[in-house]
């Protein structure tokens, strides 16, 4: 099979989760942590989640890097990787928070104390 000029492939996004198309696990998100758990892969597995399992093997990557990798909309790959969650192929964490802001105080008196003990 040839991809269409882009590199886009000829299979549509929604034949790759099996006419799937919502995932059967609300809590996954576009920067939630997949890994793979380390049981073997079943034979019938299908082939898109075959290849996400096999990128899997390399280390976590986060829904969207699987998506860009599998060249897949992030939301087949939600479907996806919901069903590999439920058959124990894979685990997933929740996307780390995004750190809080410094408070700009206390950096000032960082610097300020820094200042002092140059010039003692």
């Amino acid at each position: 099979m040839t991809g269409r000029p882009g590199g886009r492939p000829l299979v549509p996004a929604y034949l790759s989760t099996g006419g799937v198309a919502r995932p059967s696990r609300a809590h996954l998100e576009r920067l939630s942590v997949l890994t793979g758990s380390g049981e073997p892969a079943p034979a019938e597995l299908p082939a898109a989640q075959a290849a996400l399992l096999e990128e899997l093997e390399y280390g976590s990557l986060t829904v969207l890097e699987a998506a860009a990798l599998l060249r897949l909309p992030v939301s087949a790959v939600l479907v996806l990787a919901a069903d590999l969650l439920d058959r124990g192929l894979i685990l997933a964490r929740a996307p780390i928070p995004p750190a809080r802001r410094f408070d700009p105080d206390l950096l000032k008196r960082v610097a300020d104390g820094l200042r002092d003990l140059k010039h003692r």
